[in-house]
């Protein structure tokens, strides 16, 4: 029979896996030698959507911001029966009423048009101004109220 010894090599492994396992163990408790603020700088988005609102103070607004901000989500597409900006047909019969008449009626709303066409902060000149400026779109010649300065 031999005296073979089969497990002389299990004699040096554990003293080195122990060895290994306390070096590991060792550097559990140290503080991270990372800059957390260089951290934070290199894992923000690659871009950024900032939202600014630009206000234009009520009164200095001319008949085309007012028409594009306002007038045309309904007058471009004719929603609800409004009628299409540049339709001298559709317009016509407006026209024919008069820029004091249609502005009155634009102030205090018509059909589905909320008063002032939904931008209650619009001034009874600025009003003025986006009929004047809508209608001539349809071949009317009324005189928009200049913006002063």
């Amino acid at each position: 029979m031999s005296n073979h010894r089969p497990l002389r090599s299990a004699r040096f492994a554990t003293p080195a896996v122990a060895l290994v396992a306390a070096a590991l163990l060792a550097g559990c408790g140290e503080q991270s030698k990372v800059d957390p603020e260089l951290t934070a700088t290199l894992i923000q988005p690659v871009a950024r959507v900032e939202i600014q609102a630009v206000k234009i103070a009520p009164g200095s607004r001319t008949g085309e911001q007012i028409v594009k901000a306002i007038c045309a989500g309904c007058h471009d597409s004719g929603a609800v029966g409004a009628p299409k900006t540049g339709d001298a047909a559709q317009w016509a019969p407006r026209i024919a009423l008069g820029q004091d008449a249609l502005t009155a009626s634009a102030i205090a709303g018509k059909g589905a048009m909320p008063p002032r066409g939904g931008g209650a902060d619009l001034t009874d000149t600025e009003v003025k101004r986006a009929v004047a400026y809508l209608v001539n779109l349809a071949g009317a010649k009324f005189t928009e109220p200049p913006v002063e300065q």
